[in-house]
């Protein structure tokens, strides 16, 4: 079993950077792109002002270079486009020049977040690391790529560790060529189903990775709603990330499987929510004692169910309890009953210690 120790993690700090030193209080947000950009460099620009009004703490896209990642041939995942005519094709509309993506890197950090992108080349991995790219986000189809995961690892930079199509000993493998090269390292629970309902979403794995590989642990989620993120941040995911579109009717391949840019908002306020939950733990007697005027208001006092007379002995039968708790408390019911009464005390009116004899009056005759 590979072990990646816990010194080298990462955090976001508010300003656009991932750092090693994780804070296990805060969940950092990704907001996917991935190719919802359909190739508009006008709209991938778009997607960053969206993702960073919702308060997401990065951004992610995936940079493909056709000829360096496929061959004419690759089969459609899913044949959407009347207007590519094979999935070349469209990795080749998908791509962005390198000053392109420079300028989309320097428009995430203008806006205070981290920018990523997933390489699936070398060439890819090298003209990202030209632009200056920190951290790396390895997709699960990737994780074999020998050369890709040398050069990675080569630039020492922390690396997100997608495992969407992976098995453990996969997982393993690459976990282990990690920690040798001593990279700071966070795995994502991910599942490659576009939608992926929710049996296979798979919140068991965020613990099994945190024990098993002892690093930062989070969710790579495709379900196309809030709720895996969600209870995944409950679970104490580092990161969770989430694939984006403007509305469900947008075009692209991912729609079905991402939130929408008002979703996310909703997502990122309901993490924020949860992390000061978490953070901040109760302690029940001191918060029962913050909680004393609304006790006062909510809990119920001793009062006369009858008209008592001065000098009467209490029975059962002529008490009752009320609102507000500002009197003698309801739970003492029992210990007042044979007391006698000082005076006279109307029906719905509060009794005080000051209305009752000290002691008991033993064989007392009921009132009448």
């Amino acid at each position: 079993m590979a072990h990646v120790s816990k010194q080298h993690q990462t955090e976001s700090r508010g300003d656009g950077s991932l750092i090693v030193e994780f804070d296990p209080t805060r969940c950092l947000v990704i907001g996917e792109v991935a190719q919802a950009h359909d190739g508009s460099l006008g709209t991938a620009h778009a997607y960053i002002d969206a993702i960073a009004r919702a308060g997401a703490d990065a951004v992610k896209f995936q940079t493909h270079i056709a000829a360096a990642e496929s061959t004419p041939g690759e089969p459609w995942r899913v044949r959407f486009s009347l207007q590519d005519a094979s999935r070349y094709a469209y990795w080749q509309r998908m791509e962005f020049a390198e000053e392109q993506w420079l300028g989309l890197k320097r428009h995430a950090d203008e806006k205070g977040m981290e920018f990523l992108s997933s390489p699936f080349s070398i060439e890819a991995a090298e003209m990202l690391r030209r632009i200056g790219i920190r951290v790396w986000k390895v997709a699960s189809g990737e994780i074999n790529n020998s050369r890709l995961f040398d050069y990675l690892l080569d630039t020492s930079l922390p690396i997100i560790l997608s495992t969407g199509m992976s098995a453990i000993e996969e997982i393993d493998s690459a976990v282990a060529r990690i920690q040798r090269a001593g990279i700071p390292l966070a795995i994502l629970q991910c599942t490659s189903m576009y939608p992926c309902p929710p049996e296979k979403v798979g919140l068991n794995m965020i613990p099994y990775y945190r024990e098993r590989y002892e690093c930062a642990v989070g969710l790579s989620d495709h379900s196309g709603t809030i709720f895996p993120s969600l209870s995944a941040a409950t679970l104490g995911a580092e990161i969770v990330e989430v694939h984006v579109a403007f509305s469900r009717d947008s075009f692209g391949p991912d729609v079905i499987a991402s939130v929408t840019t008002g979703e996310l908002v909703t997502l990122v306020e309901g993490v924020r929510f949860i992390e000061r939950m978490r953070n901040h733990a109760v302690d029940k007697n001191q918060m029962a004692a913050e909680m004393e005027p609304v006790r006062r208001l909510f809990t119920k006092s001793i009062v006369a169910n009858v008209d008592i007379p001065s000098g009467a002995v209490l029975t059962s039968e002529c008490l009752t309890v009320k609102k507000p708790g500002t009197g003698i408390p309801a739970d003492r019911l029992s210990s007042v009953i044979g007391r006698r009464v000082r005076r006279a005390v109307a029906a719905g009116e509060m009794l005080s210690e000051a209305d009752l004899v000290e002691e008991p009056v033993p064989h007392s005759p009921e009132l009448r």
